[in-house]
């Protein structure tokens, strides 16, 4: 498979001598990003080496992984692969799959980690004292929905959409799913806030689309402005990222929960702002205090095992928890995670965040190969 690697990349499964030129150098852009070897960053480079050159030449439909550590980009690689990605403008995906020569500068579909930085400016909403207590219930937002007021729905408050834990009768497994129906609803809201309600709000969590489209309307309703807007003023261009794109369905509505497209690098931000508990460059962009509560494990997701590494898996403001092995005891991670085998993983203890983007779109095995990816990158860090 052709490969696109950014300056110089070991492509032998020998180990390299002293003097070659690391594996998947990152590349020297301008855009942010001040650059370290990986030795100088605390991995054993040989182990990461071998891991990054097995992946380049494997046959997953990995297209770019990122690795940064203490604020500097370490690694980056990217290749050619089958990219089945979603059309503007019709909110559906295309039979079939061309080939995407991926690099530096090529946008990719990262679905639900859109729900995350939706989850991001809630929180710059908040710190602005336009969304108030997360105990408030959401149809005190929706005054022309209060036909539809009932004392279950009355209980479901902003903290419940951030957590997916309304309740509401929700489906993403079925075909066609609960979130591709939003594509084509007219009224998103009232088909989200109309839906049976099975569950006491904030007992059970349960993915749900829907609830993250609510919060990006409020987003919208309470700054005054299309909640794309304060993504591009508030967050975005603070951070330096310049170049995305918010794919929209056939009403040219932008798609909260799954129309994100990013450069990898510029999703390595993302995760360094999370680190950094909501700063970049010394900036507070988003509040320390909403940052921390985003990461807070919250409700269990349930056990994923990658590998032989059964995780238990939470929840927070739309970021997901887990723990995995480092030199003899578990260290917390978090993560936004996009079908297909988008994430931004972050490990705290680290201070490292690790960037994947894949194409294997509606796909449990390659959503399972990524995680345990995250466990293969961390036993390479040596201190």
């Amino acid at each position: 498979m052709k490969l696109l690697l950014c300056l110089c990349f070991c492509l032998s499964t020998v180990l390299p001598p002293a003097h070659a030129a690391p594996c998947a150098a990152p590349y020297a852009q301008g855009d942010g990003w001040e650059l370290a070897a990986p030795e100088a960053s605390g991995f054993n480079a040989n182990a990461l080496c071998v891991t990054l050159t097995a992946l380049a030449q494997g046959k997953d439909n990995i297209h770019g992984i990122v690795i940064e550590r203490h604020g500097k980009l370490v690694a980056e690689m990217y290749r050619a692969g089958k990219d089945r990605s979603i059309r503007r403008g019709l909110g559906v995906w295309p039979p079939f799959a061309p080939t995407v020569e991926f690099g530096p500068d090529t946008l990719h579909d990262v679905r639900s980690i859109g729900k995350s930085v939706i989850g991001l400016l809630v929180g710059i909403e908040k710190q602005r004292g336009k969304i108030g207590a997360l105990t408030t219930p959401v149809l005190d937002y929706y005054p022309e929905y209060q036909d539809l007021r009932t004392p279950l729905l009355n209980a479901v408050n902003l903290e419940h959409l951030l957590t997916m834990s309304g309740g509401w009768k929700w489906d993403e497994g079925a075909q066609p799913n609960n979130e591709l129906r939003l594509f084509w609803k007219s009224d998103q809201l009232r088909y989200v806030l109309e839906r049976p309600i099975v569950a006491p709000p904030g007992a059970v969590w349960n993915y749900n689309g829907g609830g993250t489209t609510i919060l990006a309307d409020i987003v919208s309703r309470v700054s005054g402005q299309p909640w794309t807007e304060v993504a591009r003023k508030d967050l975005f261009e603070p951070l330096g990222i310049l170049q995305w794109e918010w794919v929209t369905d056939l009403r040219d509505r932008p798609a909260p929960f799954a129309g994100l497209r990013l450069r990898p690098r510029d999703m390595a931000k993302l995760g360094r702002l999370m680190l950094n508990h909501g700063r970049w460059n010394g900036r507070q962009i988003v509040a320390e205090e909403w940052v921390d509560e985003s990461l807070k494990p919250r409700l269990s997701v349930g056990f994923r095992s990658p590998g032989n590494q059964p995780d238990e898996l939470h929840y927070g403001y739309q970021w997901w928890d887990g723990t995995a092995a480092w030199h003899g005891h578990r260290t917390p991670w978090s993560a936004a995670f996009g079908n297909g085998g988008q994430r931004i993983f972050i490990v705290p203890e680290l201070d490292l965040t690790v960037v994947i983007t894949a194409g294997d779109y509606g796909s449990d095995a390659m959503g399972a190969k990524v995680n345990q990816l995250l466990h293969t990158l961390i036993a390479t860090v040596s201190d």
